[in-house]
């Protein structure tokens, strides 16, 4: 009797233990890699690029045929949400929490100058032993202590400013009359005259940087391009697929996008001829909403576009790509470009200190990662454009800004109206169409509070608001390339 129920017991046991490899084999994600198994990481984000802007979330006209591949072959977020506007993106990308507490609250006058105490992503994984790059566009300070390479990058190629040419009062600007095409561009704190349209520069250079320290050391490459923000402009190839099938603007912004997803198609193809294709996890996300017209392009059902706290402004494509190692799913649950590091930490295995945990206010999304259905707690996230006053320096900050500010949770978005919140069922009223505030006035009152609580949280933490004040009165990227000419004795235009 003692041996049959041993026998039973050890026959149950083999089946429970098969039954959670089985498990375990079935989710998206193995577990976390351990130090010397580190996965090189590439990072990709599109400015102005919005989530209708992919084949794979249903453009009819635009053909994106490897950033599709990075959504098919990867876990994809479907309900993840950045910032209405660029620089507050990145700043929030990069150190795991809102981007007012970086004090990024405009894309210049220096309020895109992400706080020189925010400990960035890139610092971490330099910490624990990567080789960081950058190649294309940083946006988060001009001035020499706000630049990449105080900031965590090893090796940095970059154009100044918002945009290649672009150029304010005080320190945000690029190299004066730079263009898309042959660009002048700061390499290691040097300037070096490009060849080539600029998204195919920022993509060679990664490539070259990827390839020389591939054998060495795990790598985080960050790839921020520039394209398709205004002023639009690509090679002709590139936009007479889509002539005559939209207007003449829309087809050129369709054309840098194709663009950009052939270098996407390049970038794929160099990994696997180095071998290293199934030890490299890619991130694509754009940065805001479309830069288009809504009413001009596919704008996948949702309402308006960037620099608004519409779903049009800030619902952001999210595509996690790592071979072998993260299986296709699809994500519902509401994600954020805060949960951006927490998240390839864990999936690095790299621990924060005390001083980064206490700054991560994003959550890990490596339960989704395992399980697309996974519990998940709900969470409230705040939209603000900022940009009070928008070239009225010292204009003091607007709490509340008509279609500029939000509050939402997993089912509804609490939006300011003209003079009141309104209130949208995302579930039943994707669209936002239809306001329900009158109908939900508890839950109104719930998401509002939250709101004037974050407002009183945020408040101290803009420490940009009078840095104008202070600003350089020459561009640094001017100065130091015309202080650079003048040395060589020719100027690299």
């Amino acid at each position: 009797m003692n041996d049959r129920m041993s026998k039973f017991a050890i026959s149950r046991l083999a089946r429970l233990i098969a039954l959670a490899l089985a498990w375990v084999s079935a989710l998206s994600v193995v577990d976390a890699a351990a130090p010397g198994t580190r996965p090189n990481i590439i990072v990709i984000i599109t400015d102005d690029q919005g989530y209708g802007d992919f084949s794979c979330t249903g453009n009819p006209i635009l053909k994106t045929p490897h950033m599709d591949r990075l959504h098919d072959e990867g876990v994809r977020f479907t309900d993840f949400h950045v910032s209405p506007t660029c620089s507050p993106t990145r700043s929030a990308f990069l150190t795991g929490r809102h981007e007012f507490k970086n004090g990024v609250t405009h894309t210049i006058h220096e309020r895109e100058r992400l706080r020189l105490d925010a400990v960035t992503l890139t610092q971490a994984f330099k910490s624990a032993g990567y080789k960081t790059g950058i190649f294309g566009k940083w946006h988060l300070g001009d001035e020499p202590a706000y630049q990449p390479d105080r900031r965590g990058f090893d090796e940095v190629f970059i154009h100044g400013g918002g945009g290649i040419g672009q150029s304010y009062s005080g320190s945000c600007g690029d190299v004066p009359g730079n263009k898309y095409f042959d660009p002048v561009i700061k390499h290691n704190g040097r300037f070096e005259k490009t060849k080539g349209f600029c998204t195919d520069v920022f993509t060679r250079q990664a490539m070259k940087w990827m390839a020389s320290v591939k054998d060495q050391k795990p790598f985080f490459c960050y790839i921020p391009y520039n394209a398709a923000h205004e002023p639009l402009s690509c090679p002709p190839e590139y936009i007479k697929p889509y002539a005559g099938k939209v207007s003449d603007t829309v087809a050129t912004f369709y054309g840098m996008l194709a663009n950009i997803d052939d270098n996407i198609g390049q970038l794929l193809a160099k990994l696997k001829e180095w071998g290293i294709d199934r030890n490299t996890l890619i991130l694509l996300m754009n940065d805001n909403g479309g830069y288009a017209p809504a009413c001009e392009v596919y704008n996948a059902g949702m309402r308006d576009s960037k620099a608004t706290a519409w779903q049009g402004g800030t619902r952001a494509a999210s595509f996690w790509r790592w071979p072998g190692t993260l299986k296709p799913a699809t994500v519902p649950q509401l994600a954020s470009a805060i949960d951006v590091m927490p998240t390839l930490l864990e999936l690095t295995g790299i621990a924060p200190d005390a001083k980064l945990k206490s700054q991560i206010e994003g959550r890990s999304l490596v339960p989704l990662m395992k399980n697309a259905h996974a519990p998940w707690a709900e969470r409230e996230l705040v939209t603000h454009i900022g940009r009070w006053g928008e070239f009225k320096l010292g204009a003091p900050p607007e709490k509340f800004i008509k279609g500029g500010c939000s509050i939402r949770n997993s089912r509804y978005t609490l939006v300011r109206g003209a003079a009141a919140w309104e209130l949208y069922d995302l579930r039943q009223d994707p669209g936002q169409v239809l306001d329900i505030a009158d109908r939900q006035p508890e839950l109104v009152k719930q998401l509002s509070a939250a709101y004037d609580q974050w407002w009183q949280d945020v408040l101290p933490c803009m420490v940009n608001e009078d840095a104008y004040k202070y600003a350089p009165k020459v561009n640094p990227f001017k100065e130091e390339y015309e202080k650079q000419s003048a040395s060589e004795g020719k100027a690299l235009r």
